[in-house]
């Protein structure tokens, strides 16, 4: 019974147990039958993510998401399958991780009869996980205005989305803390491109700090500033992501981190919960982002 229960239920069991079981089952080199625990329990043992946003094979963000979700289902003995919009239909699975759904998915989404978990804020009611998206920009800003520059500007995301939306009020929280502060919002496409264009034909004063809602937004920023200024001492900028970008860039960019791994994980231990038919204790399940102090800002 031990066994059985570490094996296909370790949320129930503690640690210390778990390795207890495991280096006896590695000794004896035993290894857990899966297509005979799922016909057992009448599963698949899988489970698909759903993946509804193009993926930029230069950004690790989604290989820190997948490889948090495929060592979470690892635990579990479950296998992962990654699907489309066009071929989520395909094979049967025990339930869904969906990642990049919008507005426009919500009707659709909806109708999917398997147990599923959403990583992203989203205002229709279904589980999810995501980042506290509008108290750590909320909490950065409130940081950066410690840095008395004298302007502040918000590059948000050009898109209707909760997370987008939630980035762009705490900014505007933070800002009425300080009334005395010039500020301005702008919103662009996700792109360090459109970034640096949209930032290159504006005017702006020395003393102006940059916000901006993601680190890819950020990149853009710094290399439109840096040809008329230096960063951090006449120009402050910040990101929002902290996965890869903020490390490379020049100079190392002042960012909130999220712990993309760990929200992977999360959503496999609730799917795992919702499979079992248990109830969830709450709908909405946020992570803190944290920052990370480098270069972009003064000291």
């Amino acid at each position: 019974m031990t066994v059985s229960r570490v094996i296909n239920h370790p949320d129930l069991v503690t640690d210390e147990l778990k390795e207890l079981v495991h280096n006896v089952m590695k000794e004896l080199g035993y290894k857990p039958n899966t297509v005979a625990r799922a016909l057992a329990q009448n599963r698949t043992m899988v489970v698909k993510v759903l993946i509804l946003e193009e993926m930029d094979s230069t950004e690790p963000y989604f290989m820190h998401l997948i490889n948090g979700i495929a060592k979470g289902l690892d635990q579990y003995h479950y296998a992962l399958q990654l699907v489309t919009e066009n071929t989520y239909d395909l094979g049967r699975c025990d339930g869904f991780i969906i990642s990049g759904m919008t507005r426009e998915d919500y009707e659709w989404v909806k109708e999917i009869k398997e147990p599923l978990i959403v990583f992203g804020e989203n205002d229709i009611n279904l589980p999810f996980v995501d980042s506290d998206n509008e108290h750590g920009v909320e909490n950065m800003t409130l940081y950066a205005l410690e840095k008395e520059y004298d302007h502040y500007i918000y590059v948000g995301i050009d898109v209707p989305e909760l997370f987008a939306v939630n980035r762009e009020k705490g900014f505007k929280d933070a800002l009425a803390t300080r009334p005395e502060k010039g500020h301005e919002i702008y919103k662009v496409k996700n792109s360090s491109t459109a970034a640096e264009a949209m930032v290159d034909g504006l005017e702006y004063p020395k003393n102006t700090c940059f916000i901006c809602a993601t680190d890819r937004i950020a990149v853009g920023v710094q290399r439109a500033i840096l040809k008329k200024g230096t960063i951090p001492e006449e120009y402050g900028v910040t990101g929002f992501d902290g996965v890869f970008l903020d490390r490379i860039a020049s100079p190392k960019m002042t960012t909130m981190k999220q712990e993309v791994e760990q929200m992977g994980r999360a959503c496999v231990e609730l799917l795992m919960k919702r499979i079992d038919g248990k109830k969830l204790k709450k709908t909405a399940n946020y992570f803190d982002a944290h920052l990370v102090k480098r270069e972009t800002l003064r000291p």
